[in-house]
């Protein structure tokens, strides 16, 4: 007769299959668990990145916001520095005109000065051996003349007579009439003559200047300027106001020298006033 079936065999079939099922659900979850942990870590990995990045970024924005900035005040301080520039070479340039302007009156002053001195020194005595000398120191130290003659009128004669030179052998100095040679010429003119090209290179045969001494209309005399010295290598504007000067104020003055050396310090009756009116 065969037994009857238990149910212990079907029974621990059921737990262990409960077991297992609950194993693997467990396992299951903690896997699912951990995979959610990996992909929490891995998201917040990510979020740190992006925020790192926008950190970056905005740092960068801010670092671009301050460039732009600088490149602002870089551009305004090149506009005030182009227009510092252009203030300052309108200051310069003033500066440059001023200073030849400053220059040009110096030189007009002293200029002014030697013709004040000049003629002051020539109209100053009547003494004719004194203006003569001064004649000389004139042409010596304002005009730089290292040889010259001066030569007077023989109206008798209608000779122009040498009687002072410096520079040069009297010896080798001789009458001129009238119209004859530079000399001869620039007397018979009233008109000066110089040389365009170094006056210290003038001879006695060629002379650098011949400056006629006018009085009224008519010449009673001419200078006569040999050379110059070295550092004299060409006449300028002060030299030709010079020689108008000579031209006109020694030969009154040597005029004047004269008469008086003649009449002494009688001046003439006062008579001869009341005709003016």
């Amino acid at each position: 007769m065969s037994q009857p079936r238990t149910s212990e065999g079907p029974a621990e079939d059921l737990g262990d299959q409960r077991d297992s099922f609950i194993q693997t659900f467990f396992r299951r979850g903690a896997e699912l668990t951990e995979e959610l942990l990996r992909e929490s870590t891995q998201m917040r990995a990510k979020m740190a990145e992006l925020e790192a990045e926008n950190a970056a970024l905005r740092r960068h924005l801010a670092s671009d916001d301050a460039i732009r900035e600088l490149l602002s005040k870089i551009d305004l301080l090149e506009r005030e520095r182009h227009d510092l520039m252009i203030r300052a070479a309108k200051i310069e340039a003033n500066e440059e005109y001023y200073g030849k302007k400053f220059v040009e009156i110096e030189a007009e002053n002293a200029h002014l000065a030697s013709l004040y001195v000049a003629s002051f020194q020539l109209h100053s005595t009547l003494d004719l051996p004194t203006v003569v000398r001064r004649v000389k120191e004139l042409l010596n130290q304002l005009v730089g003349a290292r040889s010259f003659a001066l030569y007077l009128l023989d109206d008798d004669r209608e000779l122009l007579v040498p009687v002072i030179s410096q520079g040069v052998d009297p010896h080798n100095l001789g009458a001129v009439k009238m119209g004859e040679g530079l000399i001869g010429k620039a007397a018979s003119t009233s008109q000066s003559h110089w040389v365009e090209s170094d006056p210290s290179f003038g001879t006695v045969e060629n002379p650098s200047a011949c400056i006629p001494l006018v009085l009224g209309d008519r010449s009673v005399g001419v200078v006569v300027v040999h050379s110059t010295f070295e550092q004299k290598n060409a006449f300028v504007d002060l030299d030709f106001e010079l020689f108008k000067l000579i031209a006109a104020h020694a030969a009154s003055a040597i005029a004047a020298a004269r008469l008086f050396a003649l009449h002494g310090s009688r001046i003439g009756p006062l008579d001869a006033f009341h005709e003016l009116d």
